[in-house]
């Protein structure tokens, strides 16, 4: 997935990036994505989620009413299945090469999906394919990183 040069992506924040990608998620589950369950998903309190979905809503990434809840506007929904995508990838790419601890493969993504360059990101991405193909290539890697 290369980054197109003509369209420059919409600027966000850590934060702004984990909030899209969790109302994504639930809308996804649940066909909603509420300030409660934002707030229970995160462990955060709601006038936390409120502040933050109102910012949101004046950037352009949601439409939120009050007591109603929210859509992800095409910026927003871009942003979170690019991060929703960065996750998945890097999950795979831990696992590929032989980090087999789930926690430690969940927090090193978390730390990992928001501050990786788009480049390294295609080359994680294209290195961690070629694993998949090659998994006698992967299980010799993996050999190699428990020792």
């Amino acid at each position: 997935m290369a980054a197109s040069s003509s369209t420059p992506r919409p600027r966000t924040t850590v934060a702004a990036e984990d909030y899209l990608e969790k109302i994504e998620q639930l809308i996804s589950r649940k066909g909603y994505a509420r300030v409660v369950d934002i707030a229970a998903e995160l462990k955060i309190s709601q006038a936390s989620v409120t502040a933050m979905v109102q910012k949101l809503d004046a950037e352009g990434f949601v439409k939120y009413e009050k007591y109603r809840g929210m859509v992800l506007t095409s910026s927003g929904l871009e942003v979170a299945r690019r991060i929703a995508h960065r996750h998945q990838l890097l999950t795979d790419f831990l696992r590929v090469i032989g980090v087999g601890d789930e926690k430690i493969i969940y927090d090193d993504v978390e730390g990992m999906e928001h501050h990786i360059s788009p480049e390294t990101f295609q080359a994680i991405e294209t290195f961690t394919r070629y694993l998949e193909k090659n998994p006698g290539v992967a299980a010799k890697i993996a050999a190699s990183a428990r020792k």
